[in-house]
């Protein structure tokens, strides 16, 4: 695949009343606007460090790793808590929890095979695991061969990539592997690995996000950059209905996968009472008072204490559908009901707190919003229409 124009799309998830503006700062490559701690400040030293590694087809100096293993752990802050899997903590602890139904249902039909592969595959995960070390990328990229091969070196998919890393033959040759009727490097573990660590590391300087990274790996980066236009987003919790759906499945394949390798895997204990991490919008400390909650309460003034309704629903809601259709800012709606998904995944209940013209919306179409509530955790709905990214007026993106 001949190289996209090297353009950072460094999108944000805008969170009105909960980051201000003085916590936000314009990315150095776009017109598009950053969150200071969730990306880091210097994306152009990032990027031409990056650049160099590529061009030059060689290792990272130790002090360029270091600096890559510092940058390339926010790739994650859409999965993990904490930017990276902590295997000390409970698995669902930590995973977005946007990710349980698929994985429970991909647990059930791979778990025996993907822990069989704990045992052979170990050699080959120790080589993996090494060579992205060296390029400071985050370990957990190694169960993208899994995803890609079943890690045979053998592998030859029915468009023409071939190897562990599946690799078409002008892709590799871009990443300096031979493909000739002679020699095929894309079935060299060591020098395909190598291969794929710089391409990986060329896909996180557009992206800057793991799963993004994924779906590219899969998809192809146009199809991406696409994908957060339409959606206005650079999450891909928000934007994942505007990407094909092999690539929507390719990263929930990666997340079930390295679940059953790191977590313990049974389809049973994914769920089994677990605090679930809140998305990015929601992300709160989690705590429990009595045996099934409350998690968090609403922080709300006096005013709006006053001009406050409180429903008990029961149901597979979803915060981001009902803010949709009570046409409220997705930040407000937490304001009022924090932990709201977190919550409803672990108890099924929630006491909603709207104001009394939103209440009455909710009411009015409460059957609506839980039948499309449901569609959405199935797989089936589009994505909410939030906007979350704000270009800079007047400018254009560029490709």
């Amino acid at each position: 695949m001949k190289k996209v124009v090297a353009i950072s799309f460094l999108c944000v998830l805008y969170i009105a009343g909960a980051k201000g503006k003085d916590n936000l700062i314009q990315s150095p490559s776009t017109s598009f606007f950053i969150i200071k701690d969730t990306v880091p400040e210097n994306i152009a030293k990032e990027d031409s460090l990056i650049e160099e590694v590529i061009k030059t087809r060689s290792l990272p100096k130790k002090d360029k790793v270091q600096y890559f293993n510092q940058v390339t752990k926010y790739g994650f802050k859409n999965l993990f808590s904490n930017y990276s899997y902590n295997a000390s903590m409970p698995y669902t602890a930590q995973v977005n929890p946007n990710a349980e139904s698929f994985v429970q249902d991909y647990i059930k039909a791979h778990s025996n095979y993907l822990q069989n592969m704990k045992g052979w595959g170990k050699p080959y995960f120790n080589l993996i695991e090494n060579i992205l070390q060296q390029y400071g990328l985050p370990k957990e990229l190694k169960y993208i061969a899994v995803i890609e091969s079943n890690l045979s070196t053998g592998a030859t998919s029915v468009v023409g990539a071939g190897g562990p890393w599946q690799f078409m033959p002008y892709t590799a040759k871009d990443y300096g592997l031979v493909v000739n009727g002679a020699l095929d490097e894309r079935r060299d573990y060591y020098k395909s690995t190598h291969a794929a660590a710089r391409y990986l590391l060329y896909l996180y300087s557009q992206l800057h996000d793991w799963l993004l990274v994924m779906a590219a790996y899969n998809g192809g980066p146009g199809r991406v950059y696409s994908a957060i236009k339409k959606s206005g987003s650079n999450d891909f919790w928000r934007l994942q209905y505007y990407l094909p759906e092999e690539s929507r499945t390719y990263v929930k394949r990666f997340i079930a996968t390295h679940y059953i390798m790191e977590g313990g895997g049974g389809v049973t204990t994914f769920s089994g009472g677990a605090l679930p991490m809140g998305n990015e919008v929601n992300r709160t400390t989690y705590g429990r008072s009595g045996n099934a909650g409350p998690f968090k309460t609403a922080n709300l003034t006096a005013d709006e204490l006053v001009d406050v309704e409180v429903l008990s629903i029961t149901g597979k809601y979803n915060s981001l559908v009902i803010a949709k259709n009570i046409m409220m800012d997705i930040a407000l709606f937490n304001h009022f009901n924090p932990s709201f998904d977190a919550t409803m995944s672990v108890t099924g209940n929630f006491d909603l707190r709207l104001p009394p013209d939103k209440m009455q919306l909710f009411t009015a179409n409460k059957y609506q919003i839980l039948n499309e509530s449901v569609q959405a955790l199935l797989g089936d709905a589009s994505v909410p229409d939030f906007k979350t990214v704000y270009p800079l007026p007047g400018k254009k993106k560029t490709r």
